[in-house]
C-alpha cells in the first residue's frame, strides 16, 4: 500500500500511468465543516498487476503539489474512470479549474446497462468482481494522520476493483452501442454551471410557500448575502442560518437587530456582529427593490394542462421501455417529464438525444395517436395503429 508523499513520486506514477488506455480515481474528503470540500486523499490505480500500480496520495503532505494528477487528467489519451464522480469532480474544478478528460462514470454507466438507479460501488463489486467489500472505514475522518491500515486498504479498493468494473461495463457498452448515451449524461458533469452557485441564483434552491414577488426579493437578497459570506469564510451555508430560518427572516422582514431576538429559528451567531448587520442590509434591500427588478417565481410545469390519462399512458410506454432497454426508468424520463409531454410540452430531456431514440419517439407517436398499447400476457406490447 504505497502512499506518495512527494511532487516527484506523482510525476513518475502519471508517467507510467500515460502508457495505459485508462486510469482509476477516487477521492477522500470532508465537507461537514466547509463550504467548500477539504480533499483528504486520492487513490489512483492503473490496470496492471506490477507493483505500485494502485497508490494513495497524501495532499496533506506540505510541499506536494497535484499539478502532475491535473496534467494527467488534460491528457486526452487516457481514460479517467471514476464511480459517482460529481463529488470528486467539483473538487478538482474548485482546486484547479480541471476537469478530468475524456471522463467515465461507473455509475451512470451501469444504470444504462441495467443496474438499476443510482447503483452503488459495493453494488457493483458484488456483481461484477463478485468480491465482497470492506466498508468498515465508511465513516472515517480523512483528515487526521496517520492513516491506519484498514483505512488505506479500504481507500485502495475503491480503486483496484473498478479496474473489472470499467472493464466489464465499457465492453457491455461496445457490444450494445450506447457508449454515446454515457457520452451524452458526462457532458453535464464536466460543465461547471453543475458546480457554481452565483449568489444571486441562490433563491432559487429554496422552498417558500409564497411566490409574491416583494417576498421573493427579499429571499433573494438573503440567500445571496449567506451565500457570499459562507463562500469567503469556507463555511458550509447553514452555519450562517438554515433554509427555514432564512424563510422565516423574509416573511418577518426584521429591520433591526432587537428585531433579530424575536425570531425562533435564527442561531443565537446570527443575531449579532457581522451577520446580523447582513440580515438587516439584505431585507433592506429586498424591501427597496424597484418593481421592474422583483424575481418572478419559475411557474414552469406548474401552470400547464396535462392530459391525465395520457400521462397515465406515457407511464406505462415508459415502462414497456424500460423492460425492453434494460436502462433505470429515471434515467429516461422523470415523473415531470412525462406530465410535459402529457400537457403538450417538446423541450424535455425525454425527447432528446440518446433518450428521444430509447423513448421519446415512441412517447411522441402516442401523443399523436399513431400507435397504441395492449398487454400481453406480463408484458405491453406497442401496435401501430
Amino acid at each position: 500500500m504505497k502512499t506518495l508523499t512527494t511532487t516527484e513520486q506523482l510525476v513518475q506514477f502519471c508517467k507510467r500511468a500515460r502508457s495505459f488506455d485508462y486510469v482509476t480515481v477516487d477521492t477522500e474528503f470532508l465537507r461537514e465543516r466547509t463550504y467548500y470540500s477539504k480533499l483528504c486523499l486520492v487513490q489512483l490505480a492503473y490496470p496492471s498487476d506490477e507493483e505500485g500500480s494502485a497508490v494513495l496520495v497524501d495532499p496533506l503532505i506540505d510541499g506536494l503539489s497535484l499539478e502532475p494528477l491535473y496534467e494527467l487528467f488534460r491528457d486526452e489519451g487516457v481514460v479517467k474512470v471514476f464511480h459517482a464522480a460529481r463529488q470528486d469532480l467539483e473538487i478538482f474544478y474548485f482546486d484547479a479549474g480541471v476537469f478530468p478528460k475524456p471522463l467515465f462514470d461507473t455509475q451512470v454507466a451501469a444504470m444504462v446497462c441495467g443496474f438499476g438507479e443510482q447503483v452503488g460501488y459495493e453494488t457493483l463489486v458484488r456483481k461484477i468482481v463478485r468480491k465482497p467489500l470492506d466498508k468498515s472505514s465508511r465513516f472515517t475522518d480523512w483528515s487526521r494522520r496517520p492513516l491506519s491500515d484498514g483505512q488505506k486498504t479500504y481507500a485502495l479498493a475503491d480503486v483496484t476493483h473498478l479496474r473489472n468494473i470499467y472493464d466489464h461495463l465499457a465492453a457491455e457498452l461496445k457490444q450494445t452501442g450506447r457508449a454515446h448515451w454515457v457520452e451524452e449524461e458526462l457532458q453535464i458533469l464536466t460543465n461547471p454551471g453543475t458546480y457554481e452557485i452565483p449568489p444571486n441564483e441562490a433563491w432559487k434552491r429554496i422552498k417558500t410557500r409564497s411566490n409574491a414577488p416583494r417576498f421573493l426579493a427579499v429571499v433573494r437578497e438573503l440567500a445571496a448575502f449567506r451565500e457570499t459570506y459562507a463562500q469567503e469564510r469556507n463555511i458550509p451555508r447553514n452555519r450562517v442560518f438554515k433554509d427555514d430560518a432564512l424563510v422565516e427572516l423574509a416573511s418577518t422582514k426584521p429591520k433591526s437587530t432587537a428585531d433579530l431576538g424575536q425570531l425562533r429559528l435564527l442561531l443565537r451567531e446570527a443575531r449579532k456582529g457581522a451577520i446580523a448587520d447582513g440580515i438587516i442590509d439584505a431585507v433592506a434591500r429586498g424591501l427597496s427593490c424597484p418593481q421592474e427588478d422583483l424575481p418572478i417565481a419559475d411557474q414552469g410545469r406548474g401552470k400547464v394542462q396535462v392530459n391525465p390519462a395520457l400521462a397515465d399512458l406515457l407511464r406505462v410506454l415508459l415502462k414497456a421501455k424500460t423492460e425492453a432497454s434494460g436502462v433505470a426508468a429515471k434515467l429516461i424520463a422523470t415523473s415531470s417529464d412525462l406530465d410535459a409531454i402529457a400537457a403538450g410540452l417538446r423541450d424535455v430531456p425525454a425527447l432528446m438525444g440518446w433518450r428521444r431514440e430509447v423513448f421519446g419517439e415512441e412517447a411522441l407517436r402516442l401523443c399523436e395517436g399513431r400507435i397504441a398499447l395492449a398487454a400481453r400476457g406480463q408484458t405491453v406490447k406497442v401496435i401501430d395503429l
